[in-house]
């Protein structure tokens, strides 16, 4: 018998449903994006983030069964974000979720961001084989995670101050760029040179930790001085060069990381994952060190529903339900949570 899972993903400002059979086939994936409403702050506004989410969440759900062509009565079980992310917005996908999973008496799983975004790859037509490593980067997180089978994470290494997405955001922002700043960064770079030589923070030896802070000083204040000496500044070389000096370190520290543990399978996850430019330097570094590259599809990279619904299934399989006080956390840890069971399969 198929799994049919509805997953709820409103950890920041995307109200999203899903419908999932068995962890790999989409039926729908509906996103109702708050960008609109937020442009005009900059960035998102947590209080209105969570209004949003609670005027949108019935229609979207309404919209995700109807385009997978099923109700409610045919839904096995229920999974939703449960953290890290903004509270507010977070507990209306939740409360949703346990009052579906409630009414109908359907099994409940609470599933980690990141978690979800690194079984976008599982909705891959060729899914990644364990062992493997995912570089997870966006706005919120820079993380390599070692992947030794479903439900086991080792966090090899993590940004130290600013996400990657996040410092292409600042830099945005300080170049004039329309929210959400960085896909409006990309766009720019691709029309200048990187021939600014912005610092790469490789931090010490054998470290797989990142730090960006670095690097945005160094542009701020390279902007900073250009305009002090009356310099004619090209937004398009400060962008691409920035991008640069980015992506170049983000490929070697997930290129070191499978070198070190001795895996051949690469994952990209995350809203930053769409980067183009990452995406080909990615591809040409593996290549170069016969590495395997898993990468998501553009439409799965940021935050969406149909992730969620593809981890579920795995905690699914392994039993590991949520009970009804499962809770949101503005700040959660990736854990591990399968039970040794013998179940090494992808």
């Amino acid at each position: 018998m198929s799994e049919i899972i509805l997953s709820i993903e409103t950890s920041c400002d995307e109200t999203s449903v899903a419908v999932v059979v068995d962890g790999r086939e989409v039926l729908s994936n509906i996103i109702a994006s708050q960008v609109d409403v937020h442009q005009v702050f900059g960035g998102v506004v947590p209080e209105i983030a969570s209004r949003e989410h609670l005027g949108h969440i019935s229609f979207v759900v309404d919209q995700a069964l109807t385009a997978a062509r099923l109700s409610l009565s045919d839904i096995t079980a229920v999974a939703v974000t449960h953290g890290p992310g903004l509270v507010g917005s977070l507990l209306v996908g939740l409360c949703y979720a346990k009052g579906v999973a409630y009414g109908r008496r359907l099994p409940l799983f609470g599933v980690h961001h990141l978690e979800g975004h690194l079984y976008a790859n599982f909705l891959l037509p060729t899914p990644p084989t364990f062992p493997l490593v995912c570089l997870v980067v966006s706005g919120g997180h820079t993380d390599i995670i070692y992947m030794e089978r479903h439900g086991h994470f080792r966090l090899l290494g993590r940004t130290r101050d600013d996400a990657a997405g996040e410092a292409f955001d600042k830099i945005a922002r300080v170049l004039n760029l329309p929210y959400p700043g960085g896909p409006h960064l990309e766009r720019l770079a691709a029309t200048g040179a990187p021939t600014i030589p912005f610092p790469r923070a490789r931090l010490e030896m054998g470290s797989l930790d990142f730090s960006f802070s670095g690097l945005k000083s160094a542009v701020l204040n390279h902007i900073h001085n250009s305009q002090q000496r009356g310099e004619e500044l090209s937004p398009a070389v400060v962008a691409a060069s920035f991008q640069a000096a980015v992506i170049e370190v983000l490929v070697e520290k997930l290129i070191e990381a499978a070198l070190t543990t001795g895996v051949r399978n690469l994952c990209l996850a995350g809203g930053v994952s769409a980067n183009r430019a990452l995406r080909s330097a990615m591809a040409e570094g593996a290549g170069e060190n016969n590495l395997r590259l898993f990468l998501p599809d553009l439409g799965l990279c940021t935050d969406n529903a149909a992730m969620i619904g593809a981890a579920a299934y795995y905690r699914l399989r392994s039993g590991a339900t949520a009970d009804f006080h499962l809770n949101a956390h503005a700040v959660l840890p990736l854990t591990s949570w399968a039970v040794d069971n013998g179940d090494n399969s992808s």
